[in-house]
Order: C-alpha cells, then sequence, then structure tokens
C-alpha cells in the first residue's frame, strides 16, 4: 500500500491537467509493484456530456498526466501509468454519474428492496426519468416516463446494449 501523500501529490498533479482536457478526474489509486508503482487514474467525461471518451482524447491526457507527474516528481522512482474510463460496469452512485449514463438502459435496485428498468432519458434535479423499456428483448416501448426519485435509489446499473434496437418510427429507411 502506498501512503495517502503519495496519492494526493498524483491528484493535485494530474488534476489541472485532465480539467484543463474539459475531462473529470474520477478516481487515483498508487500501488507499489515491486521495485516500481502503479500509478491508476479513471477519467471520465463531463456530466452534461453524451456518449464515450474517444481513445485519442484518452491519450493525449494520459502523455500530458505523465509529463506533469514528471515535472512535479509526484511519484518517486519508477512508475507505470494506467488511465481508463469508468466503463459501463460502474456502479451509478452519484447523481453525476446518472447524468452520464443518460440515452443508456439502466437497472436500478431501489431502497425497499424493488428495481426499475428503463432508458434513462433525463436527470431532472434530483429525480430520474426512465422510459418504459420491454424488459425481455431492451426495446423501448411506448407509455410514460417513470420518475424516480435518487433518494429511493440504493444502486443504478448501466444494462449493456450490443446492438441499439430502432422501432419503425426510429428509421428513415424503407422496410
Amino acid at each position: 500500500m502506498v501512503a495517502p501523500a503519495s496519492t494526493q501529490r498524483v491528484r493535485d498533479a494530474a488534476e489541472p491537467v485532465v480539467a484543463t482536457a474539459g475531462l473529470v478526474l474520477e478516481d487515483v489509486a498508487v500501488a507499489r509493484a515491486g521495485k516500481r508503482s502503479v500509478v491508476r487514474l479513471v477519467i471520465d467525461l463531463d456530466e452534461d456530456a453524451v456518449g464515450s471518451l474517444d481513445l485519442d482524447t484518452l491519450a493525449d491526457v494520459s502523455r500530458d498526466v505523465g509529463t506533469a507527474l514528471d515535472d512535479t516528481d509526484a511519484v518517486a522512482g519508477e512508475y507505470t501509468l494506467e488511465v481508463s474510463t469508468p466503463g459501463t460496469s460502474r456502479p451509478l452512485t452519484e447523481p453525476r454519474h446518472f447524468k452520464r449514463a443518460r440515452t443508456r438502459l439502466v437497472r436500478l435496485a431501489m431502497v425497499d428492496g424493488s428495481s426499475a428498468f428503463g432508458r434513462l432519458l433525463a436527470v431532472e434535479g434530483d429525480t430520474l426519468v426512465l422510459g418504459p423499456v420491454d424488459p425481455a428483448n431492451g426495446r423501448d416501448t411506448t407509455g410514460d416516463p417513470t420518475r424516480v426519485p435518487l433518494a429511493d435509489v440504493a444502486r443504478g446499473l448501466v444494462e449493456v446494449e450490443l446492438s441499439r434496437v430502432t422501432t419503425d418510427d426510429d428509421s428513415d429507411e424503407e422496410a
């Protein structure tokens, strides 16, 4: 285990670089691996962005963070820098996580033990707006959205969609 002061030095050096790129530093971890340290950063798009962080941007930020770490001697000795995004397996625990998951299928475990499933259409203040989805096939269906107070959610997960199914109304092509 590496001292928290080392982790804070890495955060202090990396955060301005990540922010300058218009991104958010989600997590910092520093661990010993033999004679060297492994520095792991998790970065993400701003909460208002929809979509994914592209690999070119991730590579650019990684290079710039590496330079900042070297310039500030934030890590003693040799280190390996690993920069990644949260990915779909990240539990949705904070309002910004839910905002980043807009347009995605989500499964919510509620505080009362029940669950909810739908397409996250919006986060309005402290309320999630879920569009109706057929749980059997993940297709969007018609109907009124469901509003779920964030305070009622114990945890949320993004459901992976290998290919988003479109309805006839969504397609411009002739059948």
